[in-house]
């Protein structure tokens, strides 16, 4: 009874709030009246109306007496903040087609781009990112992070845009892609180029440290860069260096960097990879606990999927891909060296490097994605049957097909628990991500296959986690792809609904919300979406993308372009709002 009243006190406390902020006249752009109102606060939800002007919510309440431009009926719908995608890969995908239309039409208002960045480039970079590119083709007219995200913006995009700049990208740029160790000079020099994308914007630095360059790092190397970071009010966020067999040693490496930098850490796409690390949860979690009762700022993502997607590059040892890709492919055309692949391949515990397709297996890999044309009929099979249609192992598959088709293969993994999907949905320090690119079902993208949490990540968490095996509340479940992913990235007005936060805004059916991506038919919008207005700008009316492109390049707080912007003298000079 204690609980039930506690949570009757709260719903009244809030509708009052919101009466107080009824206006008795005005006129607004844009009105949502009578929906259920999910703030992003985790509170209870209550009908009422928003109302926004000039890209901005004006007013939040039971009712607003005055009128709209635009009004629309949002009764019998939930209404909450424009959903965050904490590790997002359009970076290409928004080039051909700003629409973003398999993220938006799931309520994601804002893309945070990740694992390594769109800058800077050196001159080899840029030709190497010309050279490397497969079905979606463009040139590349920048070398900075902040010209790539203005381009973006002056193409036109459907949502908002932030970006990490890549400790594996300012590595390339000094390092180039050998497996190197920096001088005291050039550590300096990747510092100073994390520093000047900070002030350009970025909101951390990030890395992917299964992947060549990124896996040379040393945790000497990440600390200096991360503190960089977090002198600039930014984080370091990382894909771990195993999620497997060492995984609770590389989450204690990232916890270790956040400790030893001051900047709070973001774990990308929490899981435990591969059927003997299932076991490995209580561990984990009781680790990312124990780490923020000390007061470390770690918190994570995670998609709501058992199968992750990356390339063959994460089925083979480092020490072959020392280089890049072209130096790799070379490398497999020689017997000896091919040979010894093939024996490492086979191994499901390497040493020191985390073997994803010993963890899959070659029934459980399946194509996504071919540069080669000739190849691409192969897309949606398994290597299982693809081995065997060819006549040789899947090892062999796998080295004959990469020098093929020229490129590290886009492949998916089946490599988690359901029942540990399900456990970490409920952590209060998840938020979500998809990991992928943001397509749409026409044109280029037909030409090569997707991860269905492309199209259904957000969607199925409301529609099978919260609405279906209730395991977690509707609005807690808002907060946790809203405010608490706002709050991680220190955007200081986004996320709730709330007078003078920017009007990023989502309308939905909670009961009719579904994604239907699969495996197999990956390629299928979500439903349930109705409205979802970016920046005050309807970008989806009635289920269906509008022409206007309201979205933004967000920036970071070291943004020069800020009022009080630029780095500190360290990450203690900072108020972290996570």
């Amino acid at each position: 009874m204690k609980i039930r009243h506690a949570r009757l006190f709260t719903a009244l406390t809030l509708v009052l709030a919101a009466s107080s902020s009824a206006q008795d006249s005005g006129s607004y752009s844009l009105i949502f009246r009578q929906g259920m109102i999910y703030d992003g606060s985790g509170n209870a939800p209550f009908v009422g109306d928003v109302a926004i002007t000039d890209g901005r919510i004006t007013a939040v309440a039971v009712h607003i007496t005055g009128h709209g431009v635009r009004e629309i009926d949002a009764r019998g719908m939930a209404v909450a903040p424009g959903f965050i995608n904490m590790l997002a890969h359009p970076e290409q995908s928004l080039l051909v087609d700003g629409r973003a239309q398999s993220d938006l039409r799931q309520g994601v208002t804002l893309e945070v781009l990740g694992e390594d960045s769109m800058g800077p480039l050196s001159a080899t970079m840029q030709q190497q990112g010309e050279a490397r590119q497969d079905d979606i083709k463009y040139h590349i007219d920048w070398d900075t992070l902040d010209q790539y995200l203005q381009r973006l913006q002056r193409q036109g995009i459907s949502v908002n845009v932030a970006s990490y700049v890549g400790a594996g990208t300012v590595r390339n740029v000094v390092l180039g892609e050998g497996n190197v160790q920096p001088t005291p000079e050039q550590l300096a020099q990747m510092r100073g180029l994390v520093h000047a994308a900070m002030e350009d914007g970025a909101l951390g630095v990030t890395t992917a440290l299964i992947y060549v360059p990124n896996t040379f790092a040393k945790t000497p190397e990440l600390i200096a860069l991360a503190s960089e970071s977090g002198r600039c009010g930014g984080l370091y966020s990382a894909h771990l260096r195993n999620e497997g067999d060492r995984l609770i040693p590389a989450l204690q490496e990232s916890i270790d960097i956040a400790t030893a930098s001051g900047a709070p850490a973001e774990v990308y796409h929490f899981k435990q990879a591969g059927h003997d690390n299932w076991g490995k949860l209580d561990a984990t979690v009781a680790l990312i606990e124990a780490a923020r009762k000390r007061g470390v700022r770690i918190t994570a993502d995670m998609y709501t999927y058992t199968a992750g997607a990356t390339g063959f590059d994460a089925a083979m040892p480092p020490w072959v891909q020392d280089g890049g890709l072209e130096k790799w492919i070379e490398r497999l055309k020689d017997p000896a060296t091919r040979a010894r692949v093939v024996t490492e391949m086979r191994n499901p515990h390497p040493a020191d490097w985390e073997n994803l397709y010993a963890g899959a297996g070659a029934a459980g890999t399946q194509f996504l994605n071919f540069k080669n044309s000739v190849l691409k009929p192969l897309i949606g099979k398994t290597l299982a049957e693809v081995a065997k249609q060819r006549g040789t192992s899947p090892e062999d598959t796998i080295i004959d097909l990469i020098i093929e088709d020229g490129s590290r293969i886009e492949v998916a993994y089946f490599l988690m628990d359901e029942a540990n999907v399900r456990r970490e949905v409920a952590l209060p320090w998840m938020s979500f991500d998809s990991d992928e690119a943001a397509p749409s079902i026409e044109g280029v993208f037909l030409l090569s296959s997707n991860h269905p949490r492309a199209f259904g990540n957000f969607a199925r968490l409301l529609a099978k986690y919260v609405r279906e095996e209730k395991l977690v509340a509707m609005q807690e479940a808002i907060r946790r792809l809203s405010a608490f992913p706002a709050d991680v990235l220190s955007l200081p007005d986004r996320g709730r609904l709330k007078p003078g936060y920017v009007a990023d805004v989502v309308v939905f059916d909670a009961a009719k919300i579904q994604d239907h991506a699969t495996f197999d038919k990956p390629q299928q919008y979500a439903t349930g979406m109705k409205f979802v207005a970016v920046n005050g700008e309807l970008a989806l009316e009635n289920g269906e993308p509008t022409a206007a492109r309201p979205g933004r390049v967000v920036r970071g707080r070291a943004w020069t372009g800020y009022k009080d912007g630029g780095c500190r003298a360290s990450s203690a000079d900072w108020t972290w709002t996570q």
